[in-house]
Order: C-alpha cells, then sequence, then structure tokens
C-alpha cells in the first residue's frame, strides 16, 4: 500500500486496545484519513504500563511472543527498536509439594522426551508410567475438533494434562484446558496429531522441523519500560500520520449510509446533556472491540455474526504487584518465576519475578526487587471480588509456602481485570470463521481483536493487519459503488 496512489478515504477504528491501534497504524500508513475511538480514558486495553515504588512495571501484559513477526515488526514500526529487550531466567513449577524445573522437550506441557520429565519429578512415577500407553494405543480420529486437555488425558493420562499443560494454557488463556480447542489454541500440534499414530510421535516430528529450521534468537520479547509502552508508540505513530485518537469517546451505534457508514457517539464525548448526539461519517469502520460490544454495534446489520460474538466467554484475574527491599528476598530463586498448577489447589496461578525477568526492571531500583502474583481463571473467579489487601495476603501466604518468602512489601498494587480474556473452547475457529462470513456481507466493515483468532499481541496485530488491508483494498471500491449511487 501506498500512500501516494491511495485516495484519502476516511475510516473509523472503534477500539483502542493494541488491535485497533494496529489497525489504525495499517491504515494511516496506507494513505487513509484515520480516527480512532476509545471509550475509556487511554489506549491500550491489556497493556497497560505503571509504576511501583518508582520502579517501571507492566500491570497488563509483559511479554509478546517473538518468533513471530508482527507484534516485534509493530513496535519496531513505532520507534521501539532499540527498546525491545528479550526476558532473562528460567520459569519453575511449583507442584507436589516443591519448586521444579519446567522440563524442556514439551509443546504446550505435552512431553516428547521423557527424560527431563523423569528428572524434574514433576509426574509421579505411575503418571510417568501411563505416558508409556500412547505408544500402545491406536490412532485417535480428532475430527474437526477437541479439548486439548481431553485428547492429551486420553493419549497419556491426566497428570500431564494437569501438571503440566494446564499451568502452561492457563497462563495464556487463563482457561480451563478440559475446554479449550487444540485446533485454536494449538494449531501446529493438532494437524501434527491427525497425522500420526501417537501423540508423542506428533510432538518428536513438531521438534524436528523446528530443529531443522535453526530458529535463533529469543523466544519471546518485552519493552523497556513495559509493553505497555507499546500502544503509547503506535498511537504516537498514528498521529504522526495524520490520524486522530479521541479517548473518552464511546460508541453507541454504527449505521449504513447511502455512502458510507454513520458512527453515532455516546455519552462521555463532551457534546453535554440535552444535546444532539454527535456523529462521524466515514468511509469504512473497522470495530476492534471485545465481543460483547462488538455485537451491540453489529445487531442491526449482521444477525449471524451477533449470535456468534454472544456466545463468546471471557474469564477474569487480577495481577498482585509487590515491590520488597531486595535485602529482604535475598533467598529467592534465580528463576523468572513459577507456574502453579490448579490441581494443586493454591490461591495463586502463577508467580514472575519480574526483577530476575527483566534487566530494565532491575536496573531502575538495585535496592528493590519487584514481584507480581496472578488469582483467577475461568470457573474460578470468587477471589476477585475480596479487597485488594485480601489479595496480596493471599499472595504473601502462598509465596511463603512455595519458595519461604517471609518480609513484608515496601507497596503493593492490585489490577483487576475483568473479562480480560477470551475463551477458545471447542469449534471456536469455526464460530470464527461464521462470524467473519456474515460480517463480510457489510461494504466496508471488518472485525478484529483478541476474540478472534488469537489471544497473543502477535496475532491480535495479524489479525488487525488483515482487517485494515481488506478495508484498504475495499475503498476505491466502495467510493465508485457511492459515486454511481448519487
Amino acid at each position: 500500500m501506498s500512500a501516494t496512489d491511495t485516495p484519502r478515504h476516511h475510516v473509523v477504528v472503534v477500539g483502542g486496545g493494541i488491535s485497533g491501534l494496529a489497525a489504525a497504524h495499517r491504515l494511516a500508513e496506507g494513505g487513509a484519513r484515520v480516527t480512532l475511538l476509545e471509550g475509556s480514558g487511554r489506549v491500550g486495553g491489556k497493556l497497560l504500563a505503571g509504576e511501583i515504588a518508582g520502579v517501571p512495571v507492566d500491570l497488563g501484559a509483559e511479554s509478546m511472543l517473538a518468533r513471530r513477526p508482527e507484534a516485534v515488526g509493530l513496535a519496531r514500526a513505532a520507534g521501539l527498536a532499540d527498546r525491545l529487550q528479550a526476558p532473562a531466567a528460567t520459569a519453575l513449577l511449583w507442584t507436589r509439594g516443591e519448586l521444579r524445573p519446567l522440563p524442556q522437550g514439551h509443546m504446550m506441557g505435552v512431553p516428547g522426551d521423557l527424560g527431563p520429565l523423569a528428572a524434574s519429578g514433576v509426574l509421579s512415577p505411575e503418571g510417568l508410567a501411563r505416558i508409556s500407553r500412547d505408544a500402545e494405543l491406536p490412532r485417535t480420529e480428532l475430527g474437526e475438533d477437541v479439548a486439548i486437555g481431553t485428547y492429551v488425558a486420553e493419549r497419556m493420562g491426566r497428570e500431564v494434562v494437569d501438571r503440566l499443560v494446564e499451568p502452561l494454557l492457563g497462563g495464556v488463556y487463563a482457561g480451563d484446558a478440559y475446554r479449550i480447542s487444540m485446533r485454536a489454541a494449538v494449531p501446529q500440534l493438532f494437524e501434527a496429531a491427525r497425522t500420526h499414530r501417537t501423540l508423542t510421535g506428533a510432538v518428536r516430528d513438531l521438534q524436528a522441523r523446528a530443529a531443522a529450521r535453526q530458529r535463533s534468537g529469543p523466544v519471546f520479547m518485552g519493552v523497556e519500560g513495559g509493553v505497555g509502552r507499546l500502544p503509547l508508540a503506535v498511537a504516537d505513530a498514528v498521529r504522526a500520520r495524520g490520524g486522530v485518537i479521541r479517548t473518552h469517546t464511546p460508541v453507541a451505534g454504527v449505521e449504513r449510509t447511502a455512502d458510507g457508514w454513520r458512527i453515532v457517539l455516546g455519552t462521555g464525548n463532551g457534546t453535554g446533556s440535552g444535546s444532539a448526539a454527535e456523529t462521524l461519517t466515514a468511509d469504512a469502520v473497522v470495530v476492534a472491540t471485545p465481543a460483547h460490544d462488538a455485537a451491540r454495534l453489529l445487531r442491526p446489520h449482521a444477525p449471524a455474526a451477533v449470535d456468534g460474538l454472544s456466545t463468546v466467554e471471557y474469564a477474569s484475574m487480577a495481577l498482585v504487584t509487590m515491590a520488597f527491599r531486595r535485602s529482604d528476598v535475598a533467598g529467592l530463586p534465580h528463576g523468572s518465576g513459577f507456574l502453579v498448577p490448579p490441581v494443586d489447589g493454591r490461591k495463586i496461578k502463577a508467580s514472575t519475578f519480574s526483577s530476575n525477568k527483566w534487566r530494565w526492571n532491575a536496573d531502575a531500583d538495585p535496592d528493590l526487587f519487584v514481584l507480581r502474583t496472578s488469582i483467577g481463571r475461568f470457573g474460578d473467579e470468587a477471589d476477585l471480588e475480596r479487597e485488594d489487601a485480601e489479595l496480596v495476603a493471599m499472595s504473601l501466604a502462598d509465596l511463603g509456602a512455595a519458595v519461604g518468602l517471609a518480609a513484608a512489601p515496601v507497596a503493593s498494587r492490585v489490577t483487576r481485570w475483568r473479562n480480560g480474556l477470551p475463551q477458545y473452547p471447542v469449534g471456536h475457529l469455526e464460530r470464527v470463521a461464521r462470524i467473519h462470513a456474515d460480517v463480510a456481507r457489510l461494504p466496508g466493515l471488518r472485525l478484529c481483536g483478541a476474540a478472534y483468532e488469537g489471544v497473543g499481541i502477535p496475532a491480535c496485530v495479524a489479525g488487525a493487519h488483515k482487517a485494515a488491508d481488506e478495508i484498504m483494498a475495499a475503498l476505491p471500491t466502495l467510493a465508485a459503488d457511492a459515486g454511481t449511487r448519487e
């Protein structure tokens, strides 16, 4: 796309999370006149930079997959190339009463090599023995989709799911492995399992292919000062290309017109009590909101899409960020933190030792040590109704049991993410296909966001770019059609 040969069509992006910002950036690069509307007081969605005791931290997502190019590419395009930083140290697993090394040789917890797993002590002798039955079982027909927990338990036993797959998937979806779609969450493994008699063989095949590609570089990447700085940099890049970004601007509705779309703004946009609702006109619209908001906006236009969007469920969680005097935590492990299998019955689901994991965090104040815990997952969210102090106390109790931490933090803060992570149950991709097919009938409107093709930052950016590219490709035709109607 080139700004020199693309007319200055007006495109409105509804939603200022990373998906909406990535779409706005792509559209502005292509020469469109862009207006982004965000109902809250800030952009970034689940990416939020903050501070504790004067130390910069992420209060939302903290890293992005670097083996996919989209998120790192967007960071570079937004001027953050010199601030990209790989995490240090390795993660542990707190299970069966001890901190144990997270065994290597697996794919999202599904083992291909039993040596590291046996040495880790993560599974009981019975659990290890059960894995060997995978080689004896007949091939499992997967059909169109299957829950990854159900399939792996059938092939290798529930211990593999409960103590490996569950905590690893939980870090991505805050969900239940026995509900999560294998085809949506681990598509490479799903496809490999369809062509191999054993699950172990499928994992080993994928590992061999990865080794043959000799992929180098870090698997994950962060941003100095926090990944929450990424949306701010993208917003600045959009503005630098002439785009307009309006916060505190909820959208009440979108309406078809003879030559495009009318966007009706809701309260909170400064129109004043009793005044007529403000409207914007646009040649096209990108809706980059959570599923329930998208359903509300599309209700008059795409009933089949609305039906699908209305069934998307979300998990809520809380992050408890704490700062300690470094001298008080000298005995902490040197890893980047630990995951906690829900089957162990702990309150926290994971803990990240931020000052071990991120050099920029440690350098900000050498006398302080920052860590955070996560509480809550799909179907286990009652604790999120407790007071902040109770969540801090829960976290400290589990940290005491896990690593012997007895010190009190010098500062703490709790960040609640209500309906933060969309769930991908069995059949999710079919649902998404139906949603996109119905929306495709609407000229000049597209959807993107975490509810569709992936919850990670690279997947959100990829979906945003796809939506923006389809809009840019359609704009000349839309303009011609509008001219014919005139």
